[in-house]
Parts: structure tokens; sequence; C-alpha cells
């Protein structure tokens, strides 16, 4: 069923989107009235999706709270529309919305959701915590300009490490990083990189390294190694990976590539057994990513073992006192 999606500030928005929201939320899951309408919805913009005979059947809320980050909630549709996938219009809007103006989107769902969020597109990222006596979880979008896409509305799980079957090809640096930051935030023990060395656009970015710290810090069993060729631009900054390696010295680990050793001629990036991320040189942004790739990840993991045991420890970052 077709539906039209009108956005509106909070001044001016019809009451049509405050009856709904009291509907869903207030009559039917008992969140009290002083917890549903708070002073975000003064900041926010709001969504009222409308049918073409103009009956209001949903909505939803966008704010940000940084330049880089969106938030989405408040998504409710009423009872008698659901399972039409008038959800699903709603949120791929949303999306679209948000691609050129945030890096990143996130939101709190409701542990009965959580699957209807993934098929958009959306990983966990918490552990389940109560809000209004409801379950949830926080999960987010790493790379919502990919979402975009129509293409990628045939993908039953875009992006979602271990589901996600078909491969993503990338040919700048703009998709390219949303494919890494995207596998490299659901990750969980295990992090591979491989390159010739840590070049800043890349490597040295704000997310990137919250992300790699997050995942270092969340399991005691991390186990985060970089591999590279060229040490020599590490000492000239202070790069932000670096600095990691320095306070997480048992999770974050760097070697150089021993050159009389046969090594690979393409860069790539492992995560855990089934993430991948490999270019097809070291030159440029191109190449594929695979979230559910296990055969692949089996068969470089071979290769980046036997290259990092024939590694050496870098010296120019030991003077560093690393």
């Amino acid at each position: 069923m077709t539906i039209r999606i009108q956005k509106y500030s909070w001044q001016f928005a019809p009451p049509q989107i405050r009856d709904i929201r009291h509907k869903v939320f207030v009559e039917e899951q008992n969140v009290p009235p002083e917890l549903e309408w708070d002073a975000t919805d003064e900041i926010a913009d709001h969504f009222l999706a409308v049918l073409p005979d103009d009956t209001p059947v949903g909505v939803a809320r966008l704010f940000s709270t940084s330049n880089e980050t969106g938030h989405i909630g408040r998504m409710a549709i009423l009872p008698g529309f659901r399972g039409q996938g008038m959800g699903e219009a709603l949120l791929k809007h949303l999306i679209r919305e948000s691609s050129g103006h945030y890096q990143e989107l996130k939101l709190s769902a409701q542990k009965h959701a959580i699957a209807f969020y993934q098929r958009a597109g959306f990983h966990i990222c918490s552990e389940p915590y109560q809000d209004a006596g409801i379950p949830h979880l926080d999960m987010r979008c790493l790379a919502p300009a990919l979402l975009s896409d129509q293409a990628v509305s045939v993908r039953r799980h875009p992006m979602l490490l271990g589901t996600d079957t078909q491969p993503w090809l990338f040919d700048d640096e703009t998709s390219m990083l949303g494919l890494m930051d995207s596998i490299v935030g659901q990750t969980r023990r295990r992090l591979w990189l491989y390159d010739k060395l840590l070049d800043p656009d890349l490597y040295d970015r704000n997310r990137l390294r919250d992300l790699i710290s997050e995942l270092a810090r969340g399991h005691h069993l991390s186990d985060v190694r970089l591999l590279i060729h060229d040490d020599k631009p590490l000492v000239k900054r202070r790069h932000q990976l670096v600095e990691l390696m320095r306070r997480l010295p048992s999770h974050v680990k760097l070697k150089l590539v021993n050159r009389d050793y046969p090594h690979d001629d393409r860069p790539f990036m492992l995560a855990d057994r089934e993430g991948v991320l490999c270019r097809h040189d070291f030159t440029r942004p191109s190449g594929f990513a695979e979230f559910a790739g296990s055969g692949r990840v089996r068969l470089l993991s071979d290769t980046y073992q036997r290259m990092w045991d024939a590694g050496r420890n870098s010296l120019e970052l030991r003077e560093l006192r690393l």
C-alpha cells in the first residue's frame, strides 16, 4: 500500500502526530505520559505517514546530537495498519532523509522489533536495558548513505555481520569507509588488518579509533592486529591507532611485513569468522566487502597468520616507548 510521508517541526506538527504516539505508546504500551513527551520533541523533525486519502497511519522523529550522528525515535504504526510494509517504508524514508547529513544513525529498539531494524541495516550495539518498563537494545547503522540506494532493498539483512550473504562492491573512499566501519563496529573478538601503511585518511579517524577501542575493551580475549609495510609515517604524526596501541598493548598489536618472505600484494581486513574487506591494490579505494564470507576469511586468515609469524616488531615505535 502506498503512503506519503510529510515532515514537520514540532511547532507546526499536526495533532495526528500526537494522537498516534499517545495511542501506541501511552495507551497500548503503558508508557507514562511524562516519559513520552520530552524536550527532544522541540529539536526533532517529525514525520507523519498518510495514505493517499490522507488517513494517518504512522509517525517517527529524527534528531541529532552531533554533526555526524542522527537519532531515530518514536516510530509507531497504528494497529490496524501493521504488517503491510508501512513501517518499512517509513524507516527507509528516514534513512534516505539522513543519508546526506549523517555518517551514523542510532536508535533505541524495543526487543520485539530487533529483527525489523536488522532487515533495514541496523545492528545491535548494547546490552539489553529497560526503558519505561519495556526491554530495549541500542542499534546503529554506520553507513546510511549506502542503505539509501534503491538496490539495497533486495537484501534481506544489509550489512549485518554473519547474515548478509551478498558481496558489496565499492569504488570510492566514502563507500569503502562506510563498509569498513560497519564491519569493525560489529566485530566481537578478532580484527586483523593488512595494508602498506596506516594511511591517515583511512585509519587515523575518530570513529574508527572509537570502534576499535570499543572492540579491544569489550572482551578479554580481543585480538586486534595491524600488519603493515612502512611504519615511518607513524613516527611523524600522532596517529590515533598508535595511541590506542600504547593504551591497550595486550589487545592492539602492530608488526611490519618481512619482505624476505612471501606476502600478499592486496590489502585486506578480517573480522571474526565472517567479515572481510579487500582492496584490489594498495593505491585505490576499489574492491569488495563480505559480511558472511566465512570461506574467504578462512583462506585469508591462513595467509595473514603466515605473514604475521614472519613479521617483525617496529623499532621506530619502540623508540617512542610504545
